[in-house]
């Protein structure tokens, strides 16, 4: 059994086929999926593909991208839309440098209201990280000393520091189609540091397919390519790595139920 902690169903990607793309992901071996907010304001369609799909999830959250148009997200709005039997996480909140499609400052007001909101629910939190490690593991350091909330670094592809910071207050490290990438050697090295009972894996579907579907639409299913590699990273079998990951995942999304 495999787990695709992080993808996005609801993108215009999937619209045509979003019923064979499930039904393919479960085929590979995938039974449970997490399709993850980006905006608070488009929840509901998130959460109508997770009830309509017992296999599926979600997040309630908004992604750093979008953060200067969500400010008026409180963390009772988060709380309230996390009540729901299907959302298993808060976000994905972070902060972005690559892009800078959000003032930085609202960037890290969000992720401090998505925190703040972790913390009260016992949700994991979903976080983007990217070109923005000192910054995020400053923020990661302060808000633990104000209570230890769950978190996940999603789709790294962060420095080694930062990965040692996330798992020394708690969190996992999940990673996605880029650890298969050939010029991803440094982030494979990072992967073997980090303690196995914290690595998770992901698609980020629809995008960073991996090696071999690389350059095509990501889609669920295609976890097990990249759980096959970090596999290899790491020294285990398939197997091994699909139970390491599995088991974490259900460990730190706790509301999520076991397949019977």
């Amino acid at each position: 059994m495999l787990v695709d902690s992080h993808c996005h169903l609801d993108f215009p990607d999937f619209a045509e086929e979003r019923a064979d793309i499930i039904a393919r992901a479960k085929a590979a071996g995938v039974e449970r999926m997490v399709t993850i907010s980006t905006r608070v304001k488009r929840f509901e369609q998130v959460l109508a593909i997770a009830e309509e799909y017992d296999e599926v999830y979600c997040s309630a959250g908004t992604h750093p991208h979008n953060a200067d148009e969500e400010l008026d997200v409180t963390v009772a709005d988060l709380v309230r839309l996390s009540a729901h039997p299907k959302v298993v996480a808060i976000g994905e909140a972070g902060l972005d440098y690559h892009y800078d499609k959000s003032p930085r400052d609202a960037q890290a007001q969000g992720l401090r209201v998505h925190i703040a909101a972790a913390r009260e629910t016992g949700l994991p939190l979903v976080i983007h990280a990217r070109s923005a490690d000192e910054d995020m593991a400053a923020i990661l350091r302060e808000e633990t000393g104000k209570g230890a909330f769950p978190f996940i670094l999603h789709c790294f592809s962060s420095g080694a520091e930062l990965a040692r910071v996330g798992v020394e207050l708690g969190g996992y490290v999940s990673f996605s189609g880029i650890v298969t990438f050939k010029n991803s050697g440094e982030l494979r090295d990072i992967a073997k540091d980090v303690p196995r009972d914290r690595l998770l894996v992901e698609t980020d579907a629809p995008y960073l397919a991996p090696i071999p579907h690389r350059g095509k639409r990501n889609e669920p299913a295609y976890v097990a390519n990249t759980a096959s590699v970090l596999a290899e990273t790491i020294g285990v079998s398939t197997d091994e790595m699909a139970e390491i990951t599995t088991t974490n995942f259900f460990r730190l999304f706790t509301k999520m139920p076991r397949p019977a």
